[in-house]
């Protein structure tokens, strides 16, 4: 039988005898081939071995990273008795900070030896409140497991060490190194925690700290929901009542995500901890947006702008609940995704706002909502996976909420202020002269007539004096009737200066004016104050073209007198201020005293 060719590993040995060539070819290829043989038993790496912890009253605080071990199962199932005796065999890792951890429906073990020396009591703590479960199991002196258990899905009364985050008691000191297994369950989002060992006294430092600062936060937050909605009821004003929404809706997602909600408020509440961790920080991103539409009006722009920002607003509370119930990634992916839309939704209609410029409080309600939106794009980042979990993104809508709220309470305090002020005005045309700012004839001849009855009453006294420009028409003559209109405003000016608390000034005619002096007064008084205000309208003013000064007629009555009412009253000191010749050296006419 005639032989075949050779194949692609195999060379005729003849072929190989007399080449050196192909020996070494063949030598190259024998040691490839014991290389691949062994490559799969080198690709399981020996565990890391990591040495003893050492914990002492000198170095109160130890962070683990770089110091455990991890691994995650993917079961989710196994027991520390079985990962205890699989461990030698398991493909450990060493946890870093910046170790990131998916861990849907899988649990991940950390694995960490510590002895404690020189007395003093240590704690693990799991800086995290969104963590559903967290157990510490050790093997005590006699062998036998040590559990302790926090978590979302644990009542906090029933936590080994109570407070916001899981938090769990080494061994007591006794200089032996003991193992310590740790496992975690979380979903949703990648687990990227900072695990911190704590000295006793500095644990709870830190805590007395942390519920300083919370407390002063929340006690800010309370005020300005109560401001806002006192401002909403006394004002009317759907802005402020918005607001005091967002601001609680704000404050009660912050509740469950640091976990003051679960150890404060609702303790033993264990499914509705679960869900207000994801729902809660969920509807407050949608009363944040709600709150910038008010505050923005698109409607006043284009009613299809309004009705998309409307459409943000639904998805993004249908996408909380979808998402609290169904507990998927890809759900929580959503909802962080329409959180982004949301924050460029409210930046931009700020920004539209802006640019058109018809606002002037909008440059503080963009400087109010820049931390707010800043740390909640913080947030939605950290819950796509984008961005690492740290203090800051931890913290961080504490640090926006404390920067921004009160910025946005004072904007729309002033916003408010401003449109009050605008229907005052409006409201005060019927009572008030418009260019003055005073009251105008019918006003004060209700008020005269109700002090002439008191003055009868009580046997006492009032006073109305009344003033005529003498030279006003010169003035007009003389620079235009603009000029004459100054004058008008200074004349309204002297009479408030001389005017008191309980006396009324107005405008009574083109050029007339009259001060109501309130009983009991004298003739005295009426005729001091008279004197005042023809004296400071002789003064020079740069009110006026040219420094020109306002010149008085006025006439002076006590009443009641005899019979007269309230319109007669005026009226005669009214011809008795037009009676003056222009050039009078007398100014001031007492009718009846």
């Amino acid at each position: 039988m005639r032989p075949g060719p050779p194949g692609p590993f195999l060379w005729p040995a003849a072929e190989c005898d007399n080449n050196p060539r192909m020996r070494l070819f063949a030598a190259c290829w024998f040691v490839v081939l014991l290389w691949m043989a062994a490559a799969g038993p080198m690709a399981q790496p020996a565990p890391p071995v990591l040495g003893t912890i050492e914990l002492s009253p000198e170095q109160p605080i130890v962070p683990l990273s770089g110091r455990t071990r991890a691994w995650v199962d993917p079961t989710g199932f196994r027991t520390a008795d079985q990962v205890e005796e699989m461990a030698a065999s398991l493909p450990w890792s060493v946890h870093q900070r910046s170790s990131r951890y998916e861990l849907d429906d899988k649990a991940l073990w950390l694995q960490f030896d510590a002895a404690i020396r020189g007395g003093g009591h240590f704690f693990l703590q799991v800086t995290s409140s969104t963590v559903p479960s967290a157990q510490l199991f050790y093997r005590a002196s006699d062998g036998r497991w040590v559990t302790q258990e926090a978590g979302t899905a644990t009542a906090v009364s029933d936590w080994a060490v109570p407070g916001r985050y899981p938090t769990f008691e080494l061994a007591p000191a006794n200089g032996t190194p003991v193992r310590y297994w740790l496992r975690i369950q979380q979903e949703h989002v990648a687990f990227s925690v900072p695990l911190r060992l704590y000295e006793a006294s500095r644990l709870l430092a830190t805590r007395e700290q942390g519920q300083f600062l919370l407390g002063a936060y929340f006690g800010l937050a309370a005020l300005i929901i109560l401001g806002a909605l006192v401002n909403a009821i006394a004002h009317r004003d759907r802005n402020f009542a918005t607001f005091a929404f967002y601001v609680t809706a704000l404050a009660a997602g912050q509740l469950a995500a640091l976990g003051l909600g679960e150890q404060h408020l609702w303790d033993g509440w264990t499914g509705w901890n679960e869900i207000a961790t994801f729902l809660l920080p969920g509807i407050s991103s949608a009363a944040g947006l709600w709150f910038a539409r008010n505050v923005t009006e698109p409607a006043r722009f284009s009613r299809a702008l309004d009705l998309a920002v409307w459409s943000v607003i639904a998805a993004l509370l249908s996408t909380a609940a979808l998402d609290t119930v169904l507990r998927l990634p890809s759900s929580h992916m959503l909802l962080m995704v329409l959180t982004l839309l949301g924050i460029a939704v409210a930046a931009g209609l700020i920004l539209m706002v802006w640019v058109h410029g018809e606002e002037p409080q909008i440059g503080l309600v963009a400087a109010g909502f820049v931390p707010l939106l800043a740390t909640e794009l913080l947030r939605a980042l950290v819950g796509l996976d984008l961005v690492a979990a740290s203090p800051l993104t931890r913290d961080g809508l504490l640090l926006g909420g404390a920067a921004g709220l009160p910025l946005l309470f004072y904007a729309l305090s002033l916003r408010s202020s401003h449109r009050r002020e605008a229907q005052l005005r409006a409201a005060a045309l019927a009572r008030d002269d418009v260019l003055t700012g005073i009251a105008h004839d019918r006003t004060l001849l209700q008020r005269l007539e109700g002090a002439i009855g008191r003055a009868h009453a009580l046997k006492q006294r009032c006073a109305l004096v009344t003033l005529k420009i003498s030279n006003f028409d010169a003035l007009a003559a003389e620079f235009g009737r603009e000029a004459a209109d100054r004058a008008l405003v200074v004349s309204a000016s002297l009479l408030r200066r001389a005017a008191t608390d309980i006396d009324l000034e107005a405008r009574v005619g083109d050029h007339h004016f009259a001060l109501l002096l309130e009983s009991p007064t004298t003739a005295e008084n009426a005729m001091n104050r008279a004197q005042e205000l023809v004296a400071r309208g002789l003064r020079p003013t740069t009110a006026l073209p040219g420094n020109a000064a306002v010149r008085f007629h006025v006439a002076v009555a006590l009443l009641p007198h005899e019979q007269l009412d309230a319109r007669s009253s005026l009226d005669w000191l009214l011809d008795a201020v037009n009676a003056m010749p222009p050039e009078a050296r007398k100014v001031i006419r007492a009718m009846n005293f």
